[in-house]
């Protein structure tokens, strides 16, 4: 390994005056203290000591041991007191109230950052999480930052600060190199730095931080990402208690091109209990989760493998233009599976263009195709310069971001060396990524040396392009809606009335829809027969007829619509019907709502909730009675655009039919995606106030309109947020006793309910 001194160049470049004084203290400190520190270098407490030993670390290190006047060679001290130096980091490697009482006495003596390898605490029972926040709070008063406990430590491969008992290091040799690996699992630091050192990949940081009482992944994320020399960042999560860090982190990672891939565990459906509309079921904690990474440039990887399998194209092509894919190979079957895995990791076969056809066609033999992917044949062996001849064309043309070959056949009389000199040669010469695949291993050395990433299997070969492409795509999309935020001046918009809380009737619900520019089916709320007449006459039938209550919010349930009604006495006569339903349920009754019935070519839904941790989280997709059994609902945080509304739209199985098919007309997405993002405007310059929106059914009429036939607005109860949670909004407005944000009433203009 190299053993690099953290005064080396690079290390002064990340320790500049604006990074804070803990990122020096827990990745460059110049004195170390160890706590429980022992004599034998295979326990906890003597690990660390021998690894910074071994890997050169420069600083000075002060075991603590009131038993021991040496440990491993070094004085030690019998207490953290009696170091005469000040120290930047500390390691606890003593128990209960030993680690405790440690952390105090480096809170008074000012510390800099304290890493609790401890465990039996937040992880454990009650006893162990109070404990853990005494630690915390003598940390806060003092200024000291803490990582842990129950955390397996920080190891800085650049500069041998290795404090950790990590054992893999005993056992896999490291070497300083451009990954860095931040999990909260100990074991999740190491295995991708085994997996990585085993490919020749070097890694700079592997970071374990453990229960998180204080330092997170996020904040580690941010750290690592000023470092000039950290070309790809691995995060493993198991919660994300500060999204707006890691969204920090995610910005500078995307302006400088490193990738952050993250694999996030514990998924659970916590979210589906937050609001008591459809959206608080379909936008579950997870799906809201992907959203977020999604729109943050961040690639998240469903399992360890996918975390580390596409490291080193990662690490070679910062950027993929786009998903389109040209195939090379000497095997028609390896095309055709080719093409195959391509469309499962989201990449297309570039349409090639007549001319580059033309001049392929040129070299190849004449019973071979130029058509993508392109069969070289047997030929391969007689001619060894067909990579030569056939490459040129294809670095002229546009329609090819990435280049695939596949040499399923290959040694003794192919000429691996040319192959892989002109597949250098196109690669340098057009920044395109390249990778290959080959079973026979010195073939695939061979393309190594030459500087082509080259896998033993197509599959991991076309799902690191497949990862290159996604992650290229997302950091620009992330850039994008990044400038947007910060530029971001939301609409003024109606704010909720202080009457209101809990779930609004559907009349309320619909006024707060027109208010924000989305149209509603005519409609009138009716509180007596002699309204309900008036309205009848006004209305064009057939009618949709609807018992109005707040208390209600999905009154087909319970036998409180009526649909297709086209003559007054029958819709007349449910005024009583329902009145009389209502108050057998035992709740309000507001009055009945007569709609004109619409016959929509589709039904969608856009809905919307205000999530503790991400804000405004709007979905948008497929409607109807079985959004919740059926989902087919895009996810999106705030903020984003009508252009990005319409890129996750097109994901959607739905999508085959906005361009109309068999005759039929197309979905009027414009209207669509700016109904979503006025729903998402309204919902986060509320900060809170209001919990959840649902319009569903959103209709999409033959002629082009876009019309909500029903709504359902619930607003935050007093004090409180998706059901007792407290909150804070990211303004950092507080709430006030009445569970709105603090401001003169009449600067809240109420919206009065429509009645004949």
């Amino acid at each position: 390994m190299n053993q690099v001194t953290s005064n080396d160049t690079n290390s002064q470049q990340v320790c500049a005056e604006d990074v804070a004084p803990w990122v020096k203290a827990a990745l460059f400190p110049k004195t170390v203290a160890i706590i429980g520190a022992s004599d034998n270098p295979e326990k906890i407490g003597g690990r660390p000591i021998k690894y910074m030993r071994q890997y050169g670390f420069s600083g000075r290190i002060f075991p603590v041991n009131p038993s021991r006047s040496h440990i491993q060679g070094i004085p030690a001290w019998t207490s953290v007191e009696a170091i005469p130096e000040p120290i930047e980091m500390a390691l606890i490697c003593v128990a209960g109230d030993k680690a405790v009482a440690a952390v105090e006495a480096c809170a008074n003596l000012g510390v800099v950052t304290c890493v609790v390898i401890s465990s039996g605490f937040g992880e454990t029972d009650e006893i162990g999480r109070q404990a853990q926040e005494r630690m915390k709070a003598a940390a806060q008063a003092s200024g000291m930052r803490l990582i842990g406990p129950n955390t397996q430590g920080l190891a800085n491969f650049q500069n041998g600060t290795l404090a950790t008992f990590a054992t893999l290091i005993g056992e896999v040799r490291p070497d300083d190199g451009p990954v860095a690996i931040i999990s909260q699992s100990g074991a999740m630091s190491m295995v991708p730095y085994a997996h990585l050192r085993s490919e020749g990949i070097g890694v700079r940081y592997s970071l374990a931080t453990g229960n998180e009482c204080d330092l997170t992944v996020a904040d580690f994320t941010w750290a690592v990402a000023q470092d000039p020399g950290v070309r790809l960042i691995l995060i493993y999560l198991e919660a994300l208690p500060n999204p707006d860090v890691l969204a920090r982190a995610a910005t500078l990672a995307a302006r400088r091109g490193i990738p952050i891939l993250a694999l996030k565990s514990g998924v659970s459906a916590r979210g589906a209990s937050a609001a008591l509309s459809h959206t608080g079921a379909v936008a579950t904690e997870d799906r809201v989760l992907d959203a977020w990474f999604r729109q943050h440039g961040i690639l998240r990887v469903t399992d360890m493998r996918s975390l580390v399998k596409s490291a080193r194209l990662l690490l070679q092509s910062r950027r993929m233009a786009g998903p389109r894919l040209t195939i090379l190979s000497n095997s028609g079957a390896a095309c055709v599976t080719g093409a195959d895995a391509a469309e499962r990791h989201g990449l297309e076969l570039s349409c090639l263009a007549e001319k580059t056809r033309q001049a392929i066609d040129t070299v190849l033999p004449s019973f071979a195709s130029s058509l993508n992917p392109i069969d070289l044949t047997a030929a391969l062996l007689s001619n060894n310069h067909l990579f030569g001849d056939v490459l040129p064309a294809l670095a002229s043309d546009d329609a090819v971001d990435a280049l695939f070959i596949s040499l399923p056949m290959s040694g003794k009389g192919y000429d691996a060396q040319q192959f892989a000199s002109d597949a250098a040669r196109f690669q340098l010469s057009t920044g395109k990524p390249t990778v290959m695949s080959c079973p026979l291993a010195d073939t695939r050395e061979t393309f190594e040396q030459a500087g082509v990433v080259a896998f033993e299997h197509d599959e991991d070969a076309l799902g690191a392009l497949g990862q290159l492409a996604k992650i290229s795509l997302l950091q620009g999309q992330a850039l994008r809606l990044r400038s947007l935020h910060q530029s971001d001046a939301p609409t003024p918009a109606p704010a909720v009335s202080e009457r209101h809380e809990g779930l609004l009737s559907e009349a309320d619900s619909l006024e707060y829809i027109e208010a924000i520019g989305i149209r509603t089916v005519p409609w009138r709320l009716c509180r007596d027969l002699e309204a309900m007449s008036a309205a009848l006459r006004t209305l064009k039938g057939p009618w949709v007829i609807k018992a109005c209550s707040a208390e209600i919010p999905h009154k087909s349930d319970y036998g409180l619509v009526k649909v297709g009604i086209g003559d007054m006495p029958t819709a007349l006569n449910f005024f009583s019907d329902m009145q009389q339903r209502c108050h057998q349920l035992g709740k309000s009754f507001d009055g009945i709502i007569v709609a004109t019935m619409v016959a929509p070519q589709r039904e969608l839904m856009i809905g919307a909730r205000w999530d503790e941790q991400f804000g405004c989280v709007v979905i948008v997709g497929d409607g109807g009675k079985y959004i919740e059994a059926m989902p087919d609902v895009a996810t999106l945080v705030y903020p984003f655009d009508a252009a990005y509304a319409q890129t996750q739209l097109r994901q959607l199985r739905i999508s085959a039919l906005y361009d109309g098919i068999r005759g039929e007309p197309a979905f009027p997405l414009e209207k669509i995606s700016k109904a979503v993002v006025a729903v998402g405007s309204w919902l986060q310059a509320q900060r809170g106030t209001i919990a959840s929106i649902d319009i569903n059914p959103l209709m999409v009429g033959v002629d082009g309109t876009l019309v909500a036939a029903d709504a359902l607005v619930e607003v935050a109860t007093r004090g409180s947020l998706n059901r007792g949670n407290t909150w804070i909004a990211p303004n950092k407005q507080t709430i006030s006793s009445t569970g709105f944000l603090r401001g003169s009433p009449s600067s809240r203009p109420s919206i009065t309910k429509r009645a004949p």
